[in-house]
């Protein structure tokens, strides 16, 4: 299966609809680094319902030690050169994916040292980014379909 990870997330409610997009599909949820809220929040946990004690979720401290633990990753950018359609996955895979944070996005070494990782989804020129949430949402119903929706009804 795959995780969702997401770098320094900013807007509590876009991790809450993530979170219970996690729990409503049995994907991880990873946070990495600091979070622009308290896990408290109450934005968060509107966003979340009562889905939130349905997710798996972790606290990695830093981006480094992430890094220092994991490997097997595809970061969704707008700066990405391929498609995320092109993501190869299947029922034994263990990969995650990298999401930046919704104002800053990854720090530069992720775009200069992964650039091979680096996948966007398509979307008018003028436009700058699509919604953290939707993004997530987006690519994980697309692996999904890719591994025929697990345990899914």
């Amino acid at each position: 299966m795959f995780r969702i990870i997401l770098l320094e997330p900013e807007i509590p409610q876009n991790t809450g609809n993530i979170a219970r997009l996690c729990a409503s599909t049995g994907i991880e949820l990873v946070l990495v680094g600091r979070l622009g809220f308290s896990i408290d929040d109450k934005h968060l946990k509107r966003a979340a319902m009562d889905y939130w004690e349905y997710v798996n979720v972790k606290h990695i401290k830093t981006l480094d030690e992430y890094f220092e633990e994991n490997n097997n990753f595809y970061a969704i950018s707008t700066k990405g050169h391929k498609n995320y359609t092109e993501i190869t996955i299947n029922i034994n895979s263990k990969i995650d994916i990298l999401f930046g944070s919704e104002g800053a996005g990854f720090p530069n070494f992720v775009y200069e040292k992964y650039t091979d990782r680096l996948y966007r989804i398509p979307m008018k020129t003028e436009s700058r980014s699509l919604n953290l949430s939707s993004s997530a949402a987006i690519v994980s119903y697309h692996l999904l379909y890719k591994l025929n929706f697990p345990n899914l009804f």
